[in-house]
C-alpha cells in the first residue's frame, strides 16, 4: 500500500513537486507536469512523454538530454488532460516540432489527440507516436492496436537518442516506430497495487497463482498459473515474448527486465539469471540489459520483460548517452544541451494575437453562437443525463454544460481582449476540453479547436470557411475518437452531418445557412436513429442491448447544437 501522503487527491501534484526539488538543476516545473531546465535548442524536435502518475520513473524521470524534453503528469493511472498535454508541449517545444509519446490507452490516445490538434492549429508541426509493445493485449498481426507498457522505455530512449543526435522530426518518428514494432512485452503479476488512500488493492490475485499478462493499472490477465520458482518465471517470460517474432528478426537485442513496484533488485537479478541464459541459447545476443524498476504501477507486486529486436542503427541509439534522474547511461551526451530558459507558457497568460476588425467581429458573432450552445445545453441537461442514466454513467448532460460554460467563459474574456476568429475557437475549445473533461469533453475541445483552424485572425469568416471548418471538426472528432458510424456515439448524428455539408458546399451566405440547417435534419434523422442500435463504444457498450430503444445522449447533443448553429445563420 501507499503509506505517505498528505491528501489523496493532491499525491501525483505533490509527488511532482518533491521531484523537481530533488533535481532542481535538472528539471523546471511547468502546468501539467516538468521540463528540462535548460530550453530546448532552437530548431530540435521536443520529445514529450507522458501518462497518469504511479509509474514512476516513466515518465518525469526520463526528462533529460539523450531522452525526453518534457513530461506531462496525470492523475494516479489516468491520463494527463489535453490542457496539461498542451502546456508541456508548449514550454518544451523551440522550433523543431514535437512529438507526443504515450502508451496506447483510449484516454492518452484521446487528450495527446486533442493537445496536438491545438498545436496544428497554432502552426505547431506535432507527430504522435503511440507505444504499443504488450503482446498480451491483442492478436498476432495487430501490433499497434495492443497496450504499452515498460516498452515506453526503450522506444522512448531511441527516439531521444536520435533527437540529440541530430535528427530532424521525421526521422526521429521514423525510429520511434521503427523501435515500437521491433519490441515485445509480457508481464506477470503476484498481487495488485494500492491508491493512496485506499483500504485494499485494485484486485487480488488468488494465493498460490500468478497471473499472466496483467496491464500496469491493473487491467485483467490472461491467464492465471501456481506461483513458478524464479526459473520457471523466466521461462515462461522468455518463452512468451519469445513466441512472436517482429519484421525485424534480428538476433541482437535490447532487454529489459522491469520491477512494477514490490519485487526488489535482489529477486530481479535472480530471474534475470534464467532468463539471460535462456536467451542466449535461443541465439539471441544481449545488448546492454536494463535490470530494475522502470515503468512501475504504484506497488503491484510483478514483474514484465521486453526483448527490442535491433538492427544498427537501432543498436547505436540504445546504447548513446543518457542523461535524466532516473536513467542515467555513460559518457558525453552530444550535442547542443539548449540555453538558459527564458519565458515560461502558463495556461490563461496567453497574449491574445492581433486581429483585423473584420475578424474581431467574427469573434464576437462566435460568442455569441457560444453563448446560445451554452444556454441551450442548461435546458438539456436533465434530459441528456436521463438518456446517458440508462446505459452509461449519467454525467454527459453535467458534462456538457461544464464544457459549453467554460467555452463561452474563454470566449467572452477572449473577446474582451480584441481576439479574432481563430483565437476565440482555440481558447473555447481548451477551456472545454479542461473543464469538462472525459471523452465528450475532450472530443468537444477538439472540435472547437479544428473548426478555429479554418479562420484566421486577419479577416472575416466568410461562408466557405465555416463549411470547410465544420468538415474538419467532424473530421477531427472521428479521427481522435476512433469511433464509426453503428457504434452508437455522436459519430452517428457527426458523419451524416459532414458527408452533407460535403456534398452540398457553396460560397454565398444564405445558402450557407440552408446547407447547415439541411445537414442538422440529417444529424437529427441520425441521431433518432440510434435508438436501435446496440452500443459497441464508450461506456455504454457494457451494456449490451440495454442501450436499444434509447438514442445515444452524445448523438442527440450534437444533432440538437448543430440544429441551434443553422437556426442562428438563417436569423
Amino acid at each position: 500500500m501507499t503509506y505517505l501522503f498528505d491528501d489523496p487527491k493532491t499525491f501525483p501534484a505533490d509527488a511532482v513537486e518533491g521531484l523537481v526539488a530533488a533535481h532542481p538543476e535538472e528539471l523546471l516545473r511547468v502546468h501539467g507536469g516538468v521540463v528540462r531546465k535548460q530550453a530546448t535548442p532552437a530548431g530540435q524536435p521536443a520529445l514529450v512523454v507522458g501518462g497518469g502518475s504511479g509509474h514512476y520513473p516513466a515518465f518525469a524521470g526520463w526528462v533529460g538530454p539523450g531522452f525526453a524534453h518534457g513530461a506531462p503528469c496525470g492523475n494516479i493511472f489516468s491520463s494527463p488532460s489535453a490542457d496539461q498535454v498542451y502546456s508541456v508541449a508548449r514550454n518544451a517545444e523551440n522550433g523543431g516540432g514535437v512529438i507526443l509519446g504515450f502508451g496506447h490507452y483510449a484516454g492518452d490516445v484521446l487528450h495527446f489527440g486533442v493537445a496536438a490538434e491545438k498545436l496544428r492549429a497554432e502552426g505547431i508541426d506535432v507527430r504522435i507516436v503511440a507505444v504499443s509493445d504488450d503482446i498480451a493485449s491483442g492478436q498476432t498481426g495487430e501490433h499497434r492496436d495492443r497496450r504499452g507498457i515498460a516498452g515506453d522505455l526503450p522506444v522512448f530512449k531511441i527516439a531521444g537518442a536520435a533527437i540529440q543526435a541530430g535528427a530532424d522530426l521525421d526521422e526521429a518518428e521514423r525510429l520511434a516506430w521503427k523501435a515500437n514494432d521491433a519490441t515485445r512485452t509480457l508481464g506477470v503479476a503476484f498481487d495488485g497495487c494500492t491508491l493512496p488512500g485506499a483500504e485494499d488493492a485494485l484486485f487480488h490475485v488468488p494465493e498460490g497463482k500468478m497471473a499472466i499478462g496483467l496491464g500496469i493499472h491493473g487491467e485483467p490477465g490472461i491467464d492465471e498459473q501456481p506461483m513458478p520458482s524464479a526459473k520457471e518465471l523466466a521461462k515462461v517470460l522468455v518463452d512468451g515474448v519469445l513466441k512472436e517474432i517482429p519484421e525485424l528478426a534480428s538476433d541482437r537485442v535490447a532487454v529489459v527486465l522491469n520491477g512494477l513496484g514490490t519485487v526488489k533488485y535482489e529477486e530481479m537479478f535472480v530471474v534475470w539469471k534464467h532468463a539471460s541464459q535462456l536467451l542466449t541459447e535461443a541465439g539471441l545476443t544481449i545488448v546492454r540489459p536494463e535490470v530494475g524498476e522502470h515503468v512501475t504501477s504504484l506497488d503491484m507486486a510483478g514483474l514484465s520483460l521486453t526483448v527490442v529486436r535491433l538492427d544498427e542503427e537501432l543498436e547505436q541509439l540504445w546504447l548513446a548517452p543518457a542523461d535524466s534522474p532516473a536513467f542515467r547511461r555513460g559518457g558525453t551526451v552530444p550535442g547542443d544541451l539548449g540555453e538558459e530558459r527564458g519565458e515560461i507558457y502558463t495556461p490563461g497568460e496567453d497574449p491574445i494575437p492581433a486581429a483585423g476588425t473584420e475578424s474581431q467581429a467574427s469573434a464576437q458573432r462566435i460568442a455569441g453562437v457560444l453563448g446560445d450552445i451554452e444556454a441551450l445545453l442548461l435546458e438539456l441537461e436533465t434530459e441528456l443525463g436521463q438518456l446517458d442514466a440508462i446505459a452509461g454513467d449519467g454525467d454527459h448532460g453535467q458534462g456538457m454544460v461544464l464544457g459549453s460554460t467554460a467555452a463561452h467563459a474563454a470566449a467572452r474574456r477572449t473577446v474582451e481582449g480584441g481576439c479574432g476568429a481563430r483565437t476565440v475557437l482555440v481558447q473555447a475549445g481548451a477551456a472545454w476540453s479542461a473543464e469538462a473533461g472525459g471523452t465528450s469533453g475532450a472530443l468537444w475541445g477538439a472540435a472547437l479547436t479544428s473548426l478555429g483552424s479554418a479562420f484566421n485572425d486577419d479577416e472575416g469568416v466568410t461562408a466557405e470557411q465555416l463549411l470547410t471548418g465544420l468538415v474538419q471538426a467532424v473530421e477531427a472528432v472521428e479521427r481522435l475518437g476512433g469511433a464509426v458510424p453503428g457504434d452508437k456515439t455522436m459519430i452517428d448524428a457527426a458523419v451524416p452531418f459532414r458527408e452533407a455539408i460535403a456534398l452540398a458546399r457553396s460560397d454565398s451566405e444564405e445558402a450557407r445557412a440552408q446547407v447547415i440547417a439541411a445537414a442538422a435534419e440529417r444529424a437529427t434523422e441520425a441521431a433518432a436513429a440510434t435508438a436501435d442500435i446496440s452500443a459497441s463504444k464508450g461506456r455504454a457498450r457494457n451494456h449490451g442491448d440495454k442501450s436499444v430503444g434509447t438514442p445515444d445522449p452524445g448523438a442527440i447533443s450534437f444533432s440538437r447544437i448543430v440544429t441551434l448553429l443553422g437556426e442562428k445563420l438563417s436569423d
